[in-house]
């Protein structure tokens, strides 16, 4: 396997769809921030850098948004539930 920390960016964006929530975003921040740890390295490409930055960033928010949104599903389905919407 490579080292290029873009490889390892992408392989972590695949591989976070199949882990649960916690690990997702740990996994995800994890990799964020390696990509922001060689932002000054010449020998990567900047463009590339930071689409999968946004989309490191993106899948986080996207993780988070289905969290919310799945611990607020068993109140919308018991609405004498005190969290019920």
């Amino acid at each position: 396997m490579s080292d290029d920390p873009l490889e390892r960016a992408e392989r972590t964006l695949d591989r976070a769809t199949g882990l649960e929530t916690e690990r997702a975003l740990a996994v995800l921040a994890e990799a964020r921030t390696m990509l922001r740890a060689n932002r000054d390295d010449p020998a990567l490409e900047t463009e590339r850098l930071d689409a999968l930055e946004t989309r490191l960033t993106q899948r986080i928010r996207e993780v988070r948004e289905r969290e919310a949104y799945d611990s607020n599903l068993g109140a919308s389905m018991n609405p004498e539930d005190e969290d019920a919407p």
